[in-house]
């Protein structure tokens, strides 16, 4: 995720009561670190001057205000920039040596931002410049902000149409995003997402929190992962996540951060959506069942993403220290607890699993 295109918001995380779901009472999990305070970024003064004036003359002037985005799990440069005039854009940036992936990322996701169809609620790209070894990206300002946890129902309900209107628009890919010779989930996910199958071979060292858990169904299931997404026709966004996710005044979800859009199921994103919307005690399970982009989908592809979504991040939060974000892992090892938490409910497993992270406002 490159950063929210928000102004920073200060909303601290709302702790709420145990809800019952399934017969029985389980405690809802907040994330260690609220999302609107996940990065360390470099600040205005920390750039280039000659990339300060540069920006500056693309928006007419010195900066009137600079609101640096605190969310994401980058290092890069990300702030809302306000004019003279009072007119405004989010700007990305990054250094073109010791940052070199983050520009590829900026850069891809302008061609993707640029591509994908009209009247979708994402921001679109304004300009892009490289000049003291910088590279630059600006895009709309959406006004708005990150989505409260718990999901406040309003919200959830906003976020999930804007995503069935973009697995609508996207279920068959474009010309112009074809084009792109965009990635295909299957393959990421055997090359990068599919990791009990490693911890079963003994190549990587099983995670804490699965001690226990039927690791030989844990396989199973993440490994059918490819044949779905191989038999899906349409685009993923890929990084489906509501901390890439903005609510405007009017209640309307804009979707951010499109730098892994790639070929694959639309039920693939949703599942690791709902994955905030489980740890708030909802009843996602129903929401992934109503929702459009599940239409069609295999009986058991939530169980699968959700296996594989397990093991993708509960492996990462295994990685050591991050120089992305210091708050890198403990997401990681959150959103991993969220999977294998929902995945044991369907599922009915009943081994004495950890207590999940959560934090305490």
């Amino acid at each position: 995720m490159t950063g929210s295109l928000a102004e920073p918001t200060d909303a601290p995380v709302r702790r709420a009561p145990p809800v019952r779901q399934h017969g029985a009472v389980r405690s809802i999990s907040l994330p260690p670190v609220p999302y609107g305070s996940t990065a360390v970024r470099p600040g205005w003064a920390d750039l280039p001057a000659g990339l300060r004036d540069a920006l500056a003359a693309r928006i007419g002037g010195e900066p009137a205000a600079v609101r640096v985005t605190a969310g994401g799990f980058t290092s890069g440069f990300a702030a809302v920039l306000t004019g003279l005039t009072g007119e405004r854009v989010f700007v990305k940036a990054a250094a073109l040596h010791g940052q070199r992936h983050l520009v590829d990322w900026y850069a891809h996701e302008a061609a993707i931002l640029s591509r994908l169809p009209a009247g979708l609620p994402v921001p679109r790209p304004r300009w892009a410049l490289t000049e003291s070894g910088w590279y630059a990206l600006a895009l709309d300002a959406i006004d708005g902000h990150t989505p409260r946890l718990p999901w406040e129902p309003a919200e959830l309900h906003a976020a999930l149409a804007t995503y069935a209107d973009v697995a609508a628009a996207l279920a068959e890919p474009p010309a112009e995003l074809a084009a792109l010779r965009l990635p295909r989930l299957a393959d990421l996910a055997r090359d990068d997402i599919l990791w009990w199958g490693e911890v079963a071979a003994g190549r990587e060292p099983l995670p804490e929190p699965a001690a226990g858990a039927p690791l030989a169904e844990l396989v199973a299931l993440e490994s059918r992962l490819p044949t779905y997404a191989d038999a899906a026709p349409g685009l993923a966004h890929g990084d489906l996540r509501m901390d890439n996710l903005l609510i405007d005044s009017g209640g309307r979800a804009w979707l951010c951060d499109w730098p892994w859009l790639c070929h694959g199921p639309a039920w693939f994103d949703l599942a690791g959506l709902l994955l905030t919307a489980y740890a708030g005690g909802l009843d996602a399970d129903a929401a992934f069942a109503a929702h459009p982009a599940a239409a069609g989908a295999p009986a058991d592809a939530l169980d699968v993403t959700l296996a594989a979504l397990a093991g993708y991040f509960l492996t990462g939060a295994e990685a050591g220290p991050s120089n992305a974000s210091p708050h890198l892992r403990a997401h990681q090892r959150w959103s991993g607890e969220q999977a294998l938490g929902w995945l044991a409910e369907r599922q009915g497993w009943s081994w004495a699993r950890p207590t999940p992270s959560s934090c305490s406002p």
